[in-house]
């Protein structure tokens, strides 16, 4: 059969055929889904160039670009705390090719520190992984006489209304778990707010206030100096970094709130095509598991995770409900 002499008229039919048959509308879409990634992407990072979750995006981003055959570019879109960045993430076109690297505060915690947050976290993001773990240590001033968590928390029992902590602003982890603590002794302790962990470890070390609860990349100076005592780690398991510091369950204190980490993770706006956040899923739990990515991460004093799309989502759940309470009880608001 000649193809080229077939009437004008079987071909239109065929085509009708085709789309009333559902067809044509199938054979488009799939040829829209293989054609993803067809041009850059972009990993917005609500926050400054250089800090740890801006080096962990652009560590992940140079293996992702190699997988994807596309480039994968950091934009830091910093402000507002991260809200800023984050909101014109999850505002972008839902098509792919921007998305979002961020903290579980901008991603999570914000819900509840906000009344009028312009994003709603549990709907306006397609989760796609959680990176990293992001524990944090609780440190003393070594000049305080205690050795472990267990004994601070006696300490504190026998020093109400006497001791504060130190935090890098309002409704920061710092802020919140050390009010949770302050809390749960009824200790009424004092909280010392400063703009960025460096002041608030300098004031720490000066014996400004007694304890604080800090990131291992920006305590870890002070930890091999000996200017300040590590006593225990949040999560549910010891750092490699300091593998000789317990975690708080491991020394009795079985709390919640002391289990549930910040993390960092990915996200991308929430009418992503499902098929490309799966893909994404696929692609960035391989680049998590690269020796050589999984270093990086855990030199900015986080733990490597990688979870599935579905993995994460169901985690962000089970921590929402926590940080609510834990946000409540702090009394904490950013607006």
């Amino acid at each position: 059969m000649n193809f080229f002499r077939i009437p004008r008229r079987r071909v239109l039919q065929g085509l009708v055929a085709l789309i009333s048959t559902g067809l044509l509308g199938s054979a488009l879409a799939q040829a829209g889904k293989d054609a993803w990634p067809a041009k850059p992407i972009k990993l917005i990072v609500p926050y400054p160039a250089g800090g740890a979750t801006d080096i962990t995006a652009r560590a992940l981003g140079e293996k992702l670009s190699a997988r994807l055959g596309q480039p994968v570019l950091v934009d830091n879109r910093g402000g507002a705390g991260g809200v800023t960045g984050t909101d014109q993430a999850l505002k972008s076109p839902a098509d792919g090719y921007t998305l979002l690297v961020s903290l579980g505060t901008t991603m999570l915690i914000n819900q509840f520190l906000y009344d009028r947050l312009p994003y709603q976290p549990q709907k306006d993001q397609a989760l796609i992984t959680q990176i990293a773990l992001a524990p944090v240590v609780l440190l003393v001033n070594p000049q305080l006489p205690v050795n472990n968590a267990a004994e601070l928390m006696a300490y504190i029992d026998r020093n109400k209304g006497k001791i504060a902590y130190g935090s890098w602003g309002m409704g920061s982890y710092a802020h919140l778990a050390g009010a949770w603590l302050s809390d749960k002794h009824k200790a009424d302790m004092n909280h010392v707010a400063y703009k960025g962990e460096a002041p608030m470890l300098q004031d720490l070390v000066g014996g400004q206030f007694q304890m604080a609860f800090a990131s291992l990349q920006s305590a870890r100076p002070y930890i091999e100096s000996g200017r300040l005592k590590p006593l225990a780690v949040t999560g549910a398991q010891r750092m490699d970094a300091l593998p000789k510091v317990a975690t708080m369950a491991e020394q009795g204190i079985k709390d919640e709130v002391f289990q549930v980490t910040g993390w960092v993770g990915m996200s991308a706006p929430a009418k992503t095509p499902p098929e490309v956040v799966a893909r994404l899923g696929v692609e960035l739990q391989a680049v998590i598991a690269m020796p050589e990515v999984r270093d990086r991460i855990q030199q900015m004093g986080f733990i490597p995770v990688g979870s599935s799309p579905e993995q994460f989502s169901a985690q962000f759940k089970k921590d929402a409900p926590v940080w609510e309470r834990v946000v409540k009880v702090s009394g904490a608001k950013l607006d």
